[in-house]
């Protein structure tokens, strides 16, 4: 049984910093690429940030680009996702995803062809 343990969500301030974790089981992290897509009420979900399996490349929307890190443990089958100076617009509910080998459904608009994801966790930036 695949299974996702999301931490980290919660409300934070503007300008402040977040760090969510997603721990994994029920199938082989080390194959799949992993990251974070979130849904702010309203709108289209929107992936955030993957990081392939093979070489540990990274993606970042535009819209989090320079503010968010990216990082994987293997050996503890758990991503994690930094956003600093976190804006009002950050608000969404995010959810922790998984595809085969390569960050491509994650990152594109319509995400078709994610394997696994989480059940969410909710994050609200206050101003």
């Amino acid at each position: 049984e695949v299974q996702f343990v999301e931490s980290g969500g919660g409300r934070v301030q503007q300008g402040g910093s977040l760090r969510l974790s997603c721990t994994t089981s029920g199938f082989i992290f080390d194959d799949y690429a992993v990251g974070w897509v979130r849904q702010a009420p309203g709108k289209e979900r929107e992936g955030v940030s993957c990081i392939d399996a093979a070489d540990g490349s990274t993606k970042y929307a535009d819209s989090v680009k320079g503010r968010a890190t990216i990082s994987r443990d293997n050996a503890r089958n758990t991503v994690y996702l930094q956003i600093d100076n976190m804006k009002p617009e950050d608000t969404a509910d995010y959810f922790c995803v998984a595809e085969k080998r390569f960050c491509i459904a994650i990152m594109s608009r319509l995400q078709s062809g994610i394997d696994y994801s989480g059940q969410g966790t909710q994050v609200i930036v206050s101003s």
